[in-house]
Formats: structure tokens, sequence, C-alpha cells
């Protein structure tokens, strides 16, 4: 099957309400994986739904989207976001906080958003994004090794990860 049919499965079975559109998904996902297009990037990020009914098959084109060049992977994100946070706001929250907690990644990102918002002036989500990035870099200088964020089991505290 060509990359178009296989996006329009995954975008038909985004849902996964049934264990056919599960299995659908699952199929066209690994299909894609074998032949990934980069120039798609954006079109595979806008697979993601917050309606889904089985997160963690979900998350499995999460794990897809990292496995391309970090840049390239970032920078279809930002250009998705504002579309993104309409349907999969969830999963918009979960992408920011993965870059945010990769230092390297956290610096593409702000990159990224300084670039869109010279383009893009006055766009409060990308303005609120690169304030967000910007207070994490500061972070990461200035706290201990080992701390993530965004994924915190309650508010205002920390999770460390092993040194």
């Amino acid at each position: 099957m060509n990359h178009n049919n296989l996006l329009a499965t995954l975008q038909e079975n985004r849902l996964m309400q049934t264990e056919e559109q599960v299995t659908n998904f699952e199929n066209a996902l690994a299909e894609i994986a074998e032949n990934p297009d980069e120039n798609k990037l954006s079109a595979y990020h806008i697979i993601l739904d917050d309606q889904c009914q089985q997160p963690e098959v979900m998350f499995s084109l999460i794990h897809f989207l990292e496995s391309f060049d970090m840049e390239k992977q970032i920078t279809a994100f930002i250009h998705v976001v504002p579309q993104l946070m309409i349907t999969a706001p969830e999963w918009t929250r979960i992408i920011h906080n993965r870059i945010l907690n990769d230092v390297s990644a956290c610096g593409v990102y702000c990159h990224g958003l300084e670039l869109i918002n010279r383009k893009n002036p006055h766009h409060f989500i990308y303005d609120l994004l690169e304030e967000s990035v910007i207070n994490q870099i500061n972070y990461h200088i200035e706290a201990p090794r080992g701390i993530l964020v965004g994924e915190l089991a309650e508010p205002h505290s920390l999770t460390r990860l092993p040194s």
C-alpha cells in the first residue's frame, strides 16, 4: 500500500474503538515504519487524537515519531501544534514534555520556536511554548541532574531518575 493510503488507514482507525480498528492501525503503522517518509512527519503528528480508546497503541505512534531525526521531528511538531492542540491537547502536552526532558531536544525546540515566532509574531501558543522551553533550559542549568519534568506524580513534586 502507498503512504497516502496508509496515512488514510491510520486516520480512519485512530480512535481504535474496535479490535479491528486497533489491528488496522497497528498494521498500517508497522508498514509505514518499514519505509518512513520524513516529508510526512506533519501528517503523522496529526494522527494523534485524545479520543483514542487505546492510548498504549497510540503511544507506538509517539515512539515512531521519535525515531526520526530530532530536528526534523521537532520542526514538524512545531508547525502542527496549533492544529494538534485542538484534537489532541493531551498528546501535544506529552510530546512537549518529552522534548523538555531532553536537554539537546530542548535546545532544538527553543531554536525552532524562536524562528517561528520571528515569522509569525504574536501567536500566543508559540509564545507560551517558547517561554516554557526557556524556563526549562534555565532549570536544566540550575537543577540537579536527573529530574523529570511534566510527568509529576502530584503537583509540585519531582521524580528523580537514577544517576
